[in-house]
Parts: C-alpha cells; structure tokens; sequence
C-alpha cells in the first residue's frame, strides 16, 4: 500500500508525488525506496486531495504539515494549495519543503498561491549555475538555477517566509559560498545535515 503521508517527530509530511525535475546527487531516494521505515515510491499512483485530507485527519494534533515526499509538491500545485488551505482552515500550520522550480514547472510565478503556507523552504545546495547543475542534475539545464533564485526572490517580495537550505555535504567553501549569495539575494540561509538512509 503507497504511503501518502508519515509522521516523524510532531510533523505529519505529505507524499503527493514522485516526479522531480532534479536528481541530486545526494537524494535519499536513491539510496533506498523506504525512508525512516516508509516505503514513499508510489506504485498506485498519486493520491487525491480527499485521500490526503482523509490520513490528515486533525492537523492541530502536528507542528506541521510539511509538503516534502519522494518528488516535488510543486507538480502537484493545485491539489497542494487546495491541502494547504484546508489545513489551514483547521488550524494546523503547514511548510512546503521546494527545489524552487515550480514556477519552471507550471509555466508560471506560482508565488501568489504560497502564501497560504507558514513556511517555504527552498533547496539552493549550490552557489552557482555550474555547481547547481552538477550536484542537481536538474531537467531545466539552462535555467534551473537563475529560475531557482526568480523564484525565491518572488517568495520574498510577496512576504513569503522563506529560507534557503543546503545540505553540509556540498563542503565549508561551497557553503560559504552560498551564504554570500543568500545575503545578496536577501534570505537566510539554513545548514542541515545530509540524510543518510
């Protein structure tokens, strides 16, 4: 049976799909098809939105309801707005965890639609076009990296709380790096540990 959310901690985190328009180097799906004891590869198909309001249940009883499975939310923009507010209209508090390429995907600056989210943490993981594309090995080549930072600047502009993460096993120099650009770009920048599965 696909698993649409799973709970680590006090947050519940929603699965909505399995396309991606990266494939970094790093993924923790690549190392497994089960993360933290969840098999997150969806066999079935994605869910619905009644499927995913229907595991939810009471959002009040998570910190948050964080859109971040094996593939980006941002495909799934509708549906996912739609979970978001609903969530919301129950009191719960919810986070879209993003590569920063769903305007790219949907053609589109999907920011107004963010900000019924508390929280958007986009995935920088390199401070540059080249490294970016190296580490990422996104669809979008050619644009991927500058979409990226279009749509985090988009986010900040429209009061979206945001940050940046990278994942430290990118190296200090390369993290260094991106912290300058976060700073240039106006958003802080989150260092986290990489998973290893």
């Amino acid at each position: 049976m696909d698993t649409y959310t799973y709970q680590i901690g006090d947050n519940l985190y929603i699965n909505l799909t399995n396309r991606c328009s990266n494939r970094c180097t790093f993924c923790v799906r690549d190392q497994s098809a089960q993360y933290e004891g969840y098999s997150l590869w969806l066999r079935e198909g994605e869910p619905s939105v009644e499927q995913v309001l229907l595991e939810i249940g009471d959002p009040t009883r998570y910190r948050e309801i964080v859109f971040c499975g094996y593939g980006e939310p941002t495909y799934r923009l509708s549906d996912m707005v739609t979970i978001a507010r609903a969530v919301k209209e129950k009191g719960g508090k919810t986070r879209l965890n993003t590569n920063g390429h769903g305007s790219a995907i949907n053609g589109r600056d999907i920011t107004p639609e963010l900000t019924v989210f508390d929280g958007v943490n986009i995935s920088l993981n390199a401070p540059d076009a080249r490294a970016y594309e190296k580490i990422c090995r996104p669809v979008y080549r050619e644009i991927a990296f500058d979409s990226l930072l279009f749509f985090a600047r988009a986010c900040r502009e429209r009061g979206i709380n945001c940050w940046f993460s990278v994942v430290d096993c990118i190296g200090a120099e390369s993290v260094a790096r991106c912290r300058a650009l976060a700073d240039e770009v106006g958003i802080p920048l989150r260092v986290r540990e990489m998973i290893e599965n």
